[in-house]
């Protein structure tokens, strides 16, 4: 029986030494499983950063490729507004161009300035005309005047000396 004893004192030895294997393993596994927590929070906050600027930097890409596209359907609406208003400008000076042409305004202008010159010239000449005329018929009338003057002052002096018969005419006798 003094046998049995031992291995009763062994038994709480073992079981001491098992238990405190237990605990050991317990804190090398607690240990484990900190580092292993500490290893993954830093792996997810790392993985979090990294998420964080490919975030950024996508956002960034992607605002760019907005830009890009809005540029791209900005330019095709001003390019087909030039070409509308290029095209409306065109029509409108072509229908200019037709009216000038059409009409032909210029023509007929120079055709109506040609005809004004050539009918002042003859109003001109006309009035020069008029005025020789004029000339020449007071000229004549000053003549006719002049002759009839003479021809009554050579009666009236006839008549004075010698026609009255011994009456002298005096001219404040009535």
């Amino acid at each position: 029986m003094p046998g049995k004893r031992r291995p009763r004192a062994a038994t709480p030895v073992a079981a001491e030494d098992g238990l405190l294997v237990l605990q050991s393993h317990a804190l090398a596994e607690e240990e484990a499983a900190k580092v292993k927590a500490e290893v993954l929070t830093r792996f997810l906050k790392d993985k979090l950063a990294r998420e964080q600027r490919s975030s950024t930097l996508n956002l960034h890409k992607l605002s760019t490729q907005w830009r890009v596209v809005l540029r791209e359907t900005k330019d095709k609406e001003l390019r087909r507004d030039i070409e509308i208003l290029s095209q409306t400008f065109a029509r409108v000076m072509d229908c200019k161009d037709g009216v000038v042409e059409a009409s032909s305004l210029v023509t007929d202008l120079e055709e109506a300035e040609e005809q004004h010159a050539r009918a002042l010239r003859s109003h001109l000449h006309n009035i020069d005309r008029l005025l020789q005329l004029q000339r020449c018929r007071l000229t004549c009338l000053e003549e006719g005047f002049g002759a009839q003057l003479e021809a009554l002052k050579t009666e009236f002096e006839a008549e004075r000396y010698g026609g009255g018969e011994g009456q002298r005419w005096h001219p404040l006798a009535v």
